[in-house]
């Protein structure tokens, strides 16, 4: 599976654009929509289209190791809600998460719970990160057409 155009806005509106490399609170630069890597560097500037293309080239081994790991059936937008997550919180984080144990037993209406307990950074509660979860909480639950 691929993220949608819907998963994709989903990951943009909580990651935010910057089209000048800037370092984050841990220090690292950042360019776009949270790219990071080795290509980053002080003082780069890129184009709105060049951010996109970040992204999507990022969100391509999100979406692979969500389509390996995860052994159970997923609709689109359940999988959209995944790789949201997956994308924020580290293809290492969620490998051995209770959240990926528990969705590959089957037991998708406690996916979104065990979506809410990751809204914290440093040991303390972040609203921007509640407000993420209960959206890739929301779009877990929401039925595909």
């Amino acid at each position: 599976m691929q993220i949608s155009d819907k998963g994709l806005a989903l990951t943009k509106s909580f990651e935010g654009l910057r089209l000048r490399a800037y370092q984050d609170s841990a220090g690292v630069w950042t360019i776009g929509y949270g790219h990071t890597g080795p290509d980053v560097h002080e003082c780069q500037v890129i184009t709105e289209p060049q951010a996109e293309a970040l992204l999507r080239s990022d969100m391509a081994a999100t979406e692979q190791y969500v389509s390996e790991a995860v052994t159970v059936p997923l609709n689109q937008n359940q999988f959209d809600a995944l790789c949201d997550f997956v994308f924020n919180v580290g293809i290492g984080n969620f490998h051995h998460s209770s959240l990926l144990i528990t969705l590959n037993k089957g037991e998708y209406d406690a996916v979104p719970a065990e979506i809410m307990q990751w809204v914290r950074a440093g040991g303390k509660i972040i609203d921007g990160l509640i407000r993420r979860r209960q959206a890739e909480a929301t779009l877990f639950k929401e039925p595909h057409n």
